[in-house]
């Protein structure tokens, strides 16, 4: 299941994500906003819903959009477990999921047209992650997060 998230800049370019999903096969739930001045189109409201929703487990990863990407990222990137990439390309996106396991890929509506953020989204969600020593480098960021020193 992919969690979607957007504020009120992101609604009609998630309209065209969850295209793509359905086009996929994929299950997806929409936490927001769907109408601006809805009262939920804040990117901290709804990235932090969305995240959570991945960090336990209720989907498997997220695809979040705001203006830029970056402030819904951000919000997302504070809750334990999200491994947050901000692209605006296919390549950026496909190794943050093959070396970093990202698990909420964020674009902005106002960076990348729509077809641009489905080739990014495809990729995304095909590309596997190569473990190794790709693992190693998580659990030094899970450890991060739990307050160690490296």
């Amino acid at each position: 299941m992919i969690a979607l998230a957007c504020d009120h800049t992101g609604i009609e370019l998630k309209k065209e994500i969850k295209k793509l999903l359905d086009s996929m096969n994929l299950a997806w739930k929409d936490f927001g906003t769907n109408e601006a001045g809805a009262g939920d189109d804040d990117y901290p409201i709804v990235g932090y819903r969305a995240a959570k929703a991945v960090a336990d487990g209720e989907c498997d990863r997220g695809i979040f959009i705001c203006g830029t990407g970056i402030g819904i990222g951000i919000a997302a990137g504070k809750v334990k477990g999200i491994r947050v990439c901000t692209c605006s390309d296919v390549y950026s996106a496909e190794l943050s999921k093959r070396h970093n396991n990202s698990n909420v890929l964020t674009m902005g509506a106002r960076v990348v047209g729509s077809e641009l953020a489905k080739m990014i989204a495809t990729h995304w969600l095909t590309a596997e992650f190569e473990g190794g020593r790709h693992q190693r480098r998580i659990d030094m960021i899970a450890a991060i997060e739990d307050g160690q020193a490296l």
